[in-house]
């Protein structure tokens, strides 16, 4: 992988999102010289990590030229003004190709833009392009490496968003999450992915899988870069019944903010903690004696034992629904994984169904009681460091409880294996408590850097 210097942002080291804002909103930086050194990035590394599943320099380039004859105008400049951002190949753009990584959806052109699309343009950002998704966004490969050694997998299914910014290619990109579709791939590619509240983003004009658990995420190189574009996501749309009618939080400002008291982290040792690599028991055992006093043990209750299975079942079930027609039309042209996990969920009783979706209620019973003893849960963000191999992406058994639940999650970059692969530290918090979340978060990612008082 190149060097920090290569990366756009900076001769030595690349700028923070917060950073790009201020320059790019001050005028010191074009949105066009920006994009520039983002298009070389990609096209210098694009055909050995393979992030893209459309990408169309002369339309970055058009967009980044209206936005600085914008700014030069004296014009009102957006929250996002120049930022460029990647899209999942699930996410709905008006007259660009949305293929959902499946070979039935080849040359889909939708004629309306997601929601979180429409907002990216009212708030002045680029849309970079179309990120590599695995197959229906679920555990089938795409052609995605992860950039850190390109002989191991970079996660799924939001695999393209998570290497196009590890690699430099793009600051922000969107993904969405099911099982652990932004966390476990962030982690395996060493940048922060952020999860937010069930229903906090709306998902209208997004590829449906499992309505009880398709939840929007985003990627980032720190978590104030991720605050700032979700915090322009967060709203109501009437055309999606998971979201509400409700003030949208801070999130910039809180994650900008230090804390009135050092946050306490509970550590929970997730089902599936004992069949996870050793390297990963090591490496949280450092991290917690590092922080002593502000870190103490959690036990989850043994509700959290079937949560796996549950989980699994919503999503068979649901995905027997919503991807009917792919299985009808073209079964055997679906992926191995996407096409036994449709047909599982063909089989599922309804009474099995309807019970696994009531059992979040407990879990967030218990769970609610928890985190009235820490600032946020710290558990990893996947089993080990991304395994090697393109055929795989990894295990979401980490990540899949949190789904669940509906809870804020966010993963760091703050461990490394021997080999060199990045290892992520999952932060939970409260559901609808975003902000307290993203605020421990900057806390924690400050003081692994030093930087924090």
């Amino acid at each position: 992988m190149a060097g920090e210097a290569d990366k756009p942002g900076g001769a030595s080291a690349p700028l923070s999102v917060t950073e790009l804002r201020n320059r790019l909103a001050s005028g010191a930086l074009d949105a066009l010289a920006l994009v520039e050194s983002y298009i070389a990035r990609i096209e210098a590394r694009e055909a050995e990590v393979g992030a893209w599943a459309w990408f169309d320099p002369d339309f970055v380039r058009a967009q980044a030229c209206t936005l600085d004859s914008h700014r030069r105008a004296g014009r009102p400049l957006g929250r996002l003004h120049g930022l460029p951002v990647g899209l999942k190949d699930v996410i709905d753009t008006l007259s660009i190709p949305t293929e959902n990584g499946s070979p039935r959806d080849k040359g889909r052109v939708p004629l309306r833009d997601a929601f979180v699309v429409e907002r990216l343009k009212k708030e002045g950002a680029i849309i970079m392009g179309k990120t590599v998704t695995t197959e229906l966004a679920f555990m089938d490969p795409g052609k995605t490496a992860n950039p850190h050694n390109l002989a191991h997998t970079p996660g799924g299914s939001s695999q393209g968003s998570a290497a196009a910014v590890a690699d430099g290619m793009v600051p922000l990109a969107i993904g969405t999450q099911t099982g652990g579709s932004v966390i476990r791939p962030a982690s395996f590619c060493g940048v922060t992915g952020f999860k937010p509240s069930f229903g906090a983003i709306p998902r209208r004009g997004v590829l449906t899988q499992s309505p009880t658990l398709d939840t929007m995420g985003v990627f980032a190189t720190d978590p104030g870069g991720a605050a700032l574009l979700a915090e322009v996501l967060f709203g109501h749309d009437p055309e999606d019944s998971a979201t509400t009618l409700a003030p949208t939080p801070d999130l910039f400002a809180q994650a900008s903010t230090p804390p009135p008291m050092k946050p306490v982290f509970g550590f929970v040792r997730p089902p599936g903690w004992d069949d996870a690599d050793p390297q990963l028991h090591a490496a949280f055992d450092e991290l917690l004696t590092a922080l002593g006093d502000q870190a103490f043990e959690l036990p989850l209750p043994p509700v959290f034992d079937n949560a796996a299975a549950q989980r699994l079942m919503i999503n068979q079930a649901e995905m027997a629904y919503h991807y009917y027609p792919y299985w009808r039309d073209a079964a055997d042209q679906l992926g191995p994984e996407a096409r036994a996990a449709i047909e599982q969920g063909n089989k599922i009783p309804a009474r099995d169904y309807q019970s696994a979706r009531d059992y979040p209620k407990l879990l967030n019973a218990a769970l609610e009681e928890l985190l009235t003893r820490c600032d946020a849960i710290i558990c990893p963000a996947a089993t080990g460091p991304a395994p090697r191999g393109l055929e795989t992406t990894g295990d979401s058994i980490f990540n899949g409880l949190w789904t669940l639940c509906g809870t804020p999650c966010i993963t760091l970059p703050l461990l490394t294996s021997e080999e060199g692969l990045p290892i992520g530290v999952q932060l939970v918090g409260a559901k609808g408590n975003d902000g307290r979340l993203m605020r421990s978060a900057q806390w924690l990612a400050n003081w692994a850097d030093g930087t924090t008082q």
